[in-house]
């Protein structure tokens, strides 16, 4: 992830952004400069959104409430009429005191009768590196706030909200619109603070890039601009063995899961797809697909003997496969062949069938892997203490694969610390069977030699992205065919080098 572009999408903890900002100030940018810009930029993007209004800026006593004495000043300027808040006494040092000194308006002390609700609330108490509850009168003000259903535009955060994890520390009033500066936080997308932030507005106040040297990149939001130069475009030389062999692991009853997930792996660009399914479902699995090869299993080993087929190179395990030691026994047997070059995702009951002893699962997985559980799926293998960054983040260093963890804010992290959080999925995929498509598109990607990294993560966005296109009444069996307007949409949006034209010589 050290292309170009990668940096764009960098997220920042509270803590990494600070080191940022000594960086920026260690290259001779100073603090007040920034401050400035910040608070200007709070104050142009209120403007743009709302016509001219009352306005209550409450002011904290630190870094943030100085950006509000900024967007305060900046707004008076424009002609609205404004009033401050302060929470303590008036910063007298630092930036802020320097930018609260340039105020020339009065400044109130916080009360919830100072709440005019035709107006804006600008959010300036604290900012991201908020690290325990809020409480007296900044709660007071907060919870005002919630109850009064106030319109409210939050500088870097909603005041309560841990940038770094999204959670909520005491309470946390809802904003329409969040300005923040430089780069995004993980709290800005992980919920519930991504729900909480409203519009994000990122907001370049001078920061040198260079100084993102001073933090070491482990964070980043999902975004094509991380893996489309190594995504497997198809080549005009290229052929379907040159697209891999995904083989995907059906079971006796719930057939359509695994449907879904082969169906998902040929639209994903496998070239070819093999389901391979107990004897007795076999005919329900083949009068129904056309593209994908169905084979029987008519013996607990003829998996194992698939297995042995080089070709395969891609397997996925869980979707219906259903729970239980027949299915422990062809996850076990699929991790054991990764020997010869090929990767395993495994989803669904693949996962929950190593509920009772995930060391064992854990153990085996000394190849490419790809885990893809959502939070039910995952609280049966791994600690469920923390955020959703914090656990599958710890679930990768564990189990050493990448971990794919579901949800309206998926991350997916991978055994070094690497982490990406893709926040592209609209709440529609809420329907059965669209975990097992992601499963398919994982696999598919995978099959034609996509790191599981890669794969895990442009698979979340691609599994996003078709979902926000189709729209309201989406249903599974959409995304698989979705996906070729999406895959156009991005090739469209490539950079394609001319070509080489040659010229006869007269």
């Amino acid at each position: 992830m050290q292309h170009e572009g990668a940096g764009d999408q960098v997220l920042l903890t509270p803590v990494e952004m600070g080191e940022v900002d000594r960086a920026s100030i260690a290259a001779g940018v100073l603090g007040s400069d920034l401050m400035e810009a910040a608070g200007s930029s709070v104050a142009r993007a209120v403007a743009a959104r709302w016509q001219p209004r009352p306005v209550m800026v409450l002011c904290g006593p630190g870094n943030n409430g100085g950006d509000g004495f900024v967007a305060a000043r900046h707004l008076d300027n424009l002609g609205w009429t404004v009033q401050v808040a302060a929470l303590d006494a008036v910063p007298t040092n630092g930036d802020a005191g320097h930018h609260a000194a340039l105020w020339a308006g009065p400044v109130e002390q916080f009360s919830t009768a100072l709440f005019d609700q035709r107006g804006v609330v600008i959010d300036a108490i604290f900012g991201a590196g908020l690290s325990r509850p809020v409480e007296g009168r900044a709660l007071m003000m907060i919870e005002a706030m919630i109850d009064a259903g106030s319109t409210v535009c939050a500088i870097d955060v909603p005041s309560g909200l841990d940038g770094a994890s999204g959670a909520v520390l005491g309470a946390a009033a809802p904003a329409e619109m969040t300005v923040t500066f430089f780069r995004k936080k993980p709290g800005h997308l992980l919920l519930p603070g991504r729900e909480l932030c409203g519009q994000v507005v990122l907001a370049d106040i001078g920061t040198p890039r260079t100084a993102l040297g001073a933090v070491p990149a482990q964070t980043w939001e999902n975004s094509p601009s991380l893996w489309e130069q190594r995504y497997p475009w198809p080549h005009t030389d290229g052929n379907k063995f040159q697209r891999g062999s995904a083989l995907v692991l059906g079971g006796a009853t719930t057939t359509g899961a695994s449907r879904l997930t082969a169906t998902a792996a040929m639209r994903a660009g496998a070239g070819l797809v093999t389901l391979a399914v107990p004897e007795q479902a076999w005919s329900v699995y083949a009068t129904s697909m056309t593209g994908v090869m169905v084979s029987s299993l008519r013996a607990p080993d003829d998996f194992e003997t698939l297995l042995a087929d080089v070709r395969h190179n891609a397997i996925a395990i869980g979707p219906g496969a259903g729970i239980g030691e027949l299915t422990c026994s062809s996850v076990l047997a699929a991790l054991a062949s990764t020997s010869r070059p090929r990767a395993v995702v495994l989803d669904a009951d693949a996962l929950t069938s190593f509920a009772d002893d995930p060391d064992r699962l854990f153990d085996a997985i000394a190849g490419p892997c790809v885990l893809t559980p959502h939070d039910g799926e995952f609280d049966r293998l791994f600690d469920s203490d923390g955020d959703q960054l914090t656990r599958a983040r710890r679930a990768a260093t564990r189990s050493g694969a990448v971990v794919l963890l579901k949800g309206s804010a998926t991350v997916i992290a991978h055994p070094d610390g690497r982490a990406v959080i893709n926040s592209n999925a609209p709440p529609t995929l809420a329907t059965g069977g669209a975990g097992d498509v992601l499963t398919g598109f994982v696999v598919g990607l995978l099959a034609q030699g996509l790191d599981p990294f890669d794969a895990a993560c442009a698979a979340a966005w691609l599994h996003g992205a078709v979902a926000a296109e189709f729209g309201p009444g989406l249903v599974a069996e959409d995304l698989p065919s979705g996906l070729p307007a999406v895959l156009r949409a991005l090739d469209d949006r490539r950079m394609i080098d001319p070509p080489l034209i040659v010229r006869a010589q007269k």
